[in-house]
């Protein structure tokens, strides 16, 4: 038997461990069962290269509680150590010797799945053991070892009676991490974090019915059998190529990710890059709807099937954090406890990477059913439009594939508007107009006028649909969107000069100021318009810009402060109506006020602005005219 001291730069380097090293004490059982993974990748590589000359066999890593001798024990059946590596690799904290064996073996290995590179791992133990032993006997035909420590830099080192290939970690769970010995906790760790580790992880046994042998009696009792429970399924549809699953793999695989989720995703997108790094995932469109308020982090990063993090941030470009599925890429560069990224070029790689190859599938997936993408399209558009607004790279390619749809529910890209709606919108200043609503009930009047003139009306409905329309304008000098209600339907695509009103200028005078002395100041201007004397005698419009920029404050963006302004709105009243020339013609001043009031109240109804008290007396008001 041996003893010495851990060859350590800190005197003691547990206590900074189990403080500051791993924030989070968890992790403990992920670093050693990533060892275990390793250590039987490297076995499995070095068989398959003539190197050990051994059976490979079907390896699996064993989890078992001894929850009356307080301990917990990792077993692999890997390439196990020496005495000599136990001094080298445990001894010296240096690396888990991942990082040496594949120098060594370059070329070769580069394949190979070893994780690797996880630096102290093996010492997490100490996080939430008092004491760790560990038995190991090598693949070599050297005797076993057993190490021990209990936390100081003291060790043991001596020879053991195992003789069966692999490692044996026996931790001594410490008293304040007991919880480490209840089977639902370590169930609910490797449900985590090893889910879909490489080899078969083993956690008891569970019984299975065998089936009734054919022929056999009507009243006879299967045969049940106690079986390995295997925690993780070692190949997950990401590790596959895409030709080798089906649409029902796919959704399969995302029920496997998503227990609780209930829905089908819509679509999904397989990722498998292996130049100029290294990625694989698969990543799902599921139903959003119209709401911002969507639930981030469920994209899982993965390095080389070991969980790293739900936080994708900076390696899967923002407006796709909406998305759900799977990222692996052992080339993203992890701190020492796996649970932060460092930016760098390799990942600003990577969320490109991805932002294209989302884009070519969207594409694809528009190009080859389109019916099947105007479907959907209420369901993934915020992702779209989001992407718009904070990806250059996207949305240089979005407009091949970007919706926008009418009430009628037609669908068209904006090139397609441009071409089909060239001719009949199009304004004397030659700009093409794209009328929008973002509500069919409530401007459901405006549409219809509209819709009367042969207008297509656009249904733009999402929260972030007025930064959206300013970028396109931005971008497209020769379009204007315009809201519907934003003015009177002639004045929105104006067709020619000023029409001719039937009052006289002085008139016109009169009747505005009839009108300003009975309408509140500070939320209407009063415009008169020469309109069809059919129109209505009194509209209320809300102003383009000034609503834009009220929305975009309200959301992120626009003009600074606008976002508190009050509601303010024209009201557009037709000189050319009956009710201008009587409301102008009436002496009664209580009289010309009411019919004033009433008509303002009216046109306040058709935009769904009379509310409260003033609705209440309006009713009143309104019984008592038909008395």
């Amino acid at each position: 038997m041996t003893t010495g001291k851990i060859n350590v730069s800190v005197e003691n380097i547990f206590p900074l461990i189990k403080k500051f090293l791993y924030s989070d004490h968890e992790i403990f059982l992920r670093e050693l069962i990533s060892n275990g993974t390793d250590a039987t990748l490297k076995l499995k590589h070095l068989t398959s290269i003539g190197e050990a000359k051994v059976e490979y066999g079907n390896p699996i890593i064993e989890v078992k509680i001894d929850k009356e001798g307080k301990k917990l024990h990792i077993i692999d059946q890997g390439l196990g150590m020496t005495a000599d590596e136990v001094e080298k690799y445990i001894n010296q904290v240096a690396f888990s010797g991942a990082e040496e064996f594949l120098e060594k073996y370059k070329d070769s290995a580069k394949d190979s799945g070893i994780i690797g590179h996880f630096g102290l791992g093996f010492y997490s133990a100490f996080m939430v053991a008092e004491k760790v032993e560990i038995i190991t006997k090598s693949f070599k035909d050297e005797p076993a070892a057993h190490w021990t420590c209990d936390g100081s830099p003291e060790f043991t080192l001596e020879p053991a009676d195992k003789t069966d290939r692999g490692t044996e970690i026996i931790l001594h769970i410490a008293e304040d991490s007991l919880e480490f010995l209840e089977e639902f906790k370590i169930r609910e760790l490797l449900n985590r974090y090893n889910k879909f580790m490489p080899i078969p992880i083993k956690f008891g046994t569970k019984t299975e019915t065998l089936p009734l042998p054919e022929g056999a009696a009507e009243d006879a009792k299967p045969e049940t059998i106690e079986v390995d429970n295997i925690i993780n399924n070692p190949n997950p549809a990401w590790t596959k190529q895409p030709t080798d699953l089906t649409e029902e793999d796919y959704k399969k695989f995302y029920h496997e990710l998503y227990p609780m989720q209930f829905e089908e995703p819509l679509f999904n997108i397989h990722l498998n890059v292996d130049y100029p790094f290294n990625l694989t995932g698969i990543l799902y469109f599921p139903k959003l709807g119209a709401d911002l308020q969507i639930q981030k982090d469920k994209i899982q990063l993965y390095q080389n099937q070991v969980f790293v993090t739900d936080n994708v941030e900076g390696i899967v470009p923002e407006f796709l954090t909406m998305l759900k599925g799977v990222i692996d890429s052992p080339d993203i560069p992890l701190n020492v406890s796996r649970s932060g990224l460092q930016a760098d070029a390799a990942v600003k790689k990577i969320s490109n990477y991805i932002t294209r190859k989302v884009a070519d599938k969207l594409k694809a997936l528009f190009n080859d059913n389109r019916a099947d993408f105007e479907q959907k399209w209420n369901d993934i558009k915020i992702v779209l439009e989001y992407g718009m607004l904070s990806e250059d790279k996207f949305y240089e390619k979005a407009g091949a594939f970007v919706l926008y749809p009418t009430v009628d529910d037609k669908y068209f890209t904006l090139d397609e508007l441009k071409e089909n709606l060239k001719e009949k919108q199009t304004d004397k200043n030659n700009k093409l107009v794209l009328l929008y609503a973002n509500n069919k009930e409530a401007q459901h009047s405006y549409i219809e006028i509209a819709k009367e003139k042969g207008y297509e009306v656009l249904l733009l409905d999402s929260p972030i649909i007025s930064h959206l329309i300013q970028k396109l304008e931005g971008d497209n000098s020769e379009i204007s969107f315009v809201r519907v209600d934003s003015d009177h339907i002639d004045n929105l695509i104006k067709k020619e000069d000023t029409a001719i009103s039937k009052l006289s200028e002085e008139e016109q005078t009169n009747l505005k100021t009839v009108v300003e002395t009975i309408v509140p100041k500070q939320n209407y201007t009063v415009q008169l318009e020469a309109l069809d004397s059919q129109a209505a005698p009194f509209i209320i419009t809300q102003p383009e810009f000034m609503r834009r920029m009220k929305e975009m404050s309200q959301t992120g963006g626009g003009m600074f402060g606008m976002g508190n302004m009050p509601e303010m709105y024209n009201l557009v009243v037709n000189t050319n109506s009956d009710l201008a020339t009587t409301i102008l013609n009436t002496e009664d001043k209580t009289t010309q006020e009411s019919l004033v009031k009433q008509a303002l109240d009216l046109a306040k109804l058709s935009q769904n602005l009379l509310k409260g008290e003033a609705l209440t007396a309006f009713v009143k008001r309104s019984f008592e005219l038909i008395k």
